[in-house]
């Protein structure tokens, strides 16, 4: 520390005020034979008293010298105050003239060199002149004596009495124990000495203390005494008035806050301070350079009042101060810049993605409308495909190539509109809704938004959240959204909002009207062989801390991956597979082989085990009464097996496999319409009224439904009855009338590649789906041939059953 001495019991502390402080024994500095020059020893912030007894610590070379002559002689010193405690090295100018003999009556050294000694006011004394300045001080002195004090009179005994009874209020305001105080102060009947005695005690300055140590008027000294004690007594009490202030608005759980509140208190008292101005000012700074508009500000401005005039410590208080918070923190006009020059856009789509053309061309077309206008509103794109084909990192490679931010939002399982739109300011622990949020975390007007799975939102009680998105994806409207927690209008036109979802049934006819719908298909064996080289085998290299040119994969290597270990649309359940075969070559890398590694067709069975899928599951033959069909699911295309079994009966038919209505409707039909052909196909009909058909759906714990497996059943049941078995390498989808018209399906891509991983080498598809099939890329259509029909008369030819032209139907 810079202070040459320092109190360990300072003068404003309530320690002071123990007995054992106080001399009992009225000692005459004549008796005592005190020296005329002796060592100065200059202190700081403090003004030493007769009688009293207190520590001190030195620190100065000149004052442990001069304490150590003094140790060496008769232990007598002269302990004057300094006018400036920041001057290290006072003179003769700097330092009191009057001030007090002390005797020293202990001394300890400190570790650190310092020296602390306890000392005891002797008499007053004045400085006559300095005798030596080096090296310490030394000071001839002329002791002071106090006027004689005559018998005691009625002003005296009044002054006394004031004393105590002030001294005794202190003492009760500051909650310390008076009973023995008090004793020793009544039992003192000098003045000059009970001013002596309480000034050592008294909280003042030393510039007030010195005043009343220079007083040689015993009566005049206990009157600036008093007054000082008037002066506490004031203090005192407006102090205990602060802390019970401070007390009642707090409960147990803020005790540790106490201090902090006393300084509001204090501030308040003062009146000189605005509680928790500087938050204020903060706020209304924020709000000024937010870019508020001016129907915003307005409600903000109104809220900051309100704020001015509450308790910091009021509930509501909070509320609204995080209400200004959240205006200041979301963006009203920050925006960043759109990377406008299309063909690196181009490249950095083509760097994230392979082939997802029309998703591409619509994001380049987006770019080029934007280049020419810079007002449009942001467009809302709904990408639609099974799982892990690309859907949520496609709107991050979007956001990147427009060099915007990217904000992602899961709406799967959302059942409360407030997710979207927030909650109202009266509930506790409000906030605003998803979309708010999502600003705010992007800290711009112009993110890709994305709301992922926005075909699970779900709907209770507590209201419908598509209904709220209506809003949010209405270019009409999401100018203007408003969020019940904020209660005022925020501009979301400028987000570019991309959705992704696997079906589009449970999505709301009035929200999906609201998004421009893009097909994502699953990959052909090609595409997903050429992504998994470009992305994933790279990407599973790295993350398994491989050196890329030591883990040799071929094209064929892959190929053996896809079709017998993974049977899917996207692409997760091969990268699981290639991070697989990563992970067994890190660890040959870790027991010391050096590579490089080449992994074969035949070390693919040994490093991930058995194939899970086998080209066998097609018959090679197929038996009377079972075609193939071609179903579509969430998930992508499946091969779908369809039975059929005759049992002596009444006609009766019966259906297993976990079909739904549409579906069991489409065999009803089926069944109609192979009744009124039965002459035409050459079929008995006494073989159908004999007989119960029981039409079964393999893999019976699966739900199944839909009418494209119509065409599926009625060749089933023809080829049952007629007892004729179909081609095995053949498969069929389409919907079924009882006029024998062949309707539309959809999913004509997904099937396809289900059938070509299955090794189908024909496909019979409705005539009106020969635009979907114009879709399917060019590789893949060479490993099909499809057969395009109209009406069920059609496919007889191509599944080899003969008609009788000369029947009537």
């Amino acid at each position: 520390m810079s202070e040459d001495i320092k109190k360990t019991a300072p003068q404003n502390d309530e320690s002071k005020k123990q007995p054992e402080n106080i001399s009992s024994k009225d000692t005459s500095e004549n008796e005592l034979d005190i020296p005329s020059t002796l060592p100065l020893l200059p202190v700081r912030d403090i003004v030493v008293f007769n009688y009293m007894i207190l520590p001190l610590f030195v620190g100065r070379d000149k004052s442990v010298q001069a304490i150590d002559s003094a140790l060496n002689k008769n232990r007598y010193m002269l302990i004057s105050a300094q006018k400036d405690e920041q001057v290290e090295d006072p003179g003769p100018d700097d330092v009191y003239k009057v001030g007090t003999v002390g005797l020293i009556m202990r001394m300890l050294k400190m570790p650190d060199g310092r020296l602390k000694v306890l000392v005891q006011g002797i008499g007053k004394a004045k400085i006559k002149k300095f005798v030596q300045n080096e090296p310490f001080d030394i000071v001839e002195v002329e002791m002071l004596k106090d006027r004689e004090f005559s018998d005691p009179t009625s002003e005296s005994e009044a002054l006394l009495r004031a004393s105590r009874e002030q001294s005794e209020k202190i003492l009760g305001l500051r909650g310390i124990d008076a009973a023995e105080i008090m004793a020793v102060l009544n039992s003192v009947d000098d003045p000059g000495r009970l001013a002596d005695l309480v000034a050592s005690n008294l909280r003042m300055k030393p510039a007030e203390a010195q005043k009343i140590l220079e007083c040689n008027d015993p009566l005049l000294r206990l009157k600036m005494v008093n007054e000082q004690l008037v002066k506490e007594v004031e203090v005192a009490s407006m102090q205990a008035k602060i802390q019970n202030m401070a007390k009642e608005g707090m409960d147990k759980a803020q005790r540790e806050y106490f201090l902090r509140e006393q300084l509001k208190a204090i501030r308040k008292e003062l009146g000189d301070v605005t509680e928790g101005g500087d938050d204020l000012e903060q706020l209304k700074t924020s709000l000024k350079k937010a870019g508020i508009p001016a129907k915003v500000m307005k409600e903000a401005k109104k809220q900051l009042q309100r704020l001015e005039n509450m308790h910091p410590d009021s509930a509501e208080s909070t509320v609204i101060r995080t209400y200004l918070e959240w205006l200041t923190d979301i963006p009203w006009k920050k925006k960043t810049r759109d990377q406008l020059e299309i063909k690196k856009a181009e490249k950095i789509l083509n760097q994230d993605h392979y082939d997802l053309e029309k998703v591409k061309e619509r994001i380049l077309e987006y770019l080029s409308v934007r280049k020419l206008n810079p007002k449009m509103k942001g467009p809302i794109l709904c990408f639609v495909g099974p799982p892990g084909v690309g859907k949520t990192s496609l709107g991050q490679s979007i956001a990147r190539s427009l060099n915007r931010k990217f904000v992602r939002m899961s709406l799967g399982g959302m059942r409360d509109e407030a997710e979207i739109r927030g909650h109202r300011r009266t509930y506790i622990g409000s906030m605003p809704g998803r979309i708010i949020q999502g600003m705010k975390e992007a800290g711009s007007v112009n993110p890709v938004f994305m709301l992922d799975e926005i075909d699970k939102v779900g709907t209770d009680f507590r209201g419908d959240p598509s209904s709220a998105l209506l809003e949010v994806l209405d270019p009409e409207q999401n100018h203007s959204f408003t969020d019940h927690y904020l209660n005022v209008p925020y501009d979301l036109s400028k987000a570019m909002f991309v959705c992704t979802a696997n079906i589009l049934d449970t999505i709301p006819s009035a929200l999906l009207d609201r998004m421009e719908v893009i097909r994502i298909p699953g990959y052909t064996l090609q595409e997903k062989t050429k992504i998994a080289k470009k992305y994933l085998l790279p990407r599973q290299i790295s993350e398994n801390g491989l050196d890329k040119q030591k883990v040799q994969l071929t094209d064929a290597v892959l190929k053996e991956i896809i079709q017998n270990y993974t049977r899917e649309a996207g692409l997760r359940n091969l990268e699981r597979e290639i991070g697989s075969l990563c992970r067994k070559i890190a660890r040959q890398v870790a027991e010391g082989e050096k590579g490089p590694f080449k992994v074969t067709k035949q070390s693919v069975g040994k490093m991930l085990g058995i194939p899970k899928f086998q080209k066998e599951d097609r018959d090679k033959e197929l038996p009377a009464g079972v075609a193939t069909g071609l179903a579509w699911t969430p998930y992508g295309g499946e091969i779908l097996h369809v039975e059929v079994s005759l049992m002596p009966g009444k006609g009766k038919l019966i259906l297993t496999g976990q079909m739904g209505d549409v579906m069991k409707e489409s065999a009803q039909a089926a069944l109609s319409y192979a009744k009124s052909r039965s002459l035409q196909l050459g079929i008995d009909e006494e073989l159908i009224d004999k007989r119960d058909i029981h039409i079964h759906v393999p893999a019976g714990a699966t739900p199944k439904d839909g009418p494209s497996a119509g065409i599926t059943m009625v060749s089933a049941l023809v080829s049952s009855l007629s007892n004729k078995p179909l081609p095995n390498d053949l498969s069929m989808t389409g919907e079924i009338t009882l006029r024998g018209r062949i309707l539309p399906v959809g999913g004509i891509k997904e099937k396809i590649l289900a059938a070509v991983g299955s090794d189908i080498k024909t496909v019979i598809i409705p005539d009106s789906n020969k635009r979907d099939f114009e879709d399917i890329p060019a590789e893949l259509r060479k490993n099909i041939e499809v057969r395009y029909v109209g009406n069920i008369d059609e496919i007889w030819p191509i599944l080899g059953v003969k008609i009788q032209k000369n029947s009537c139907s």
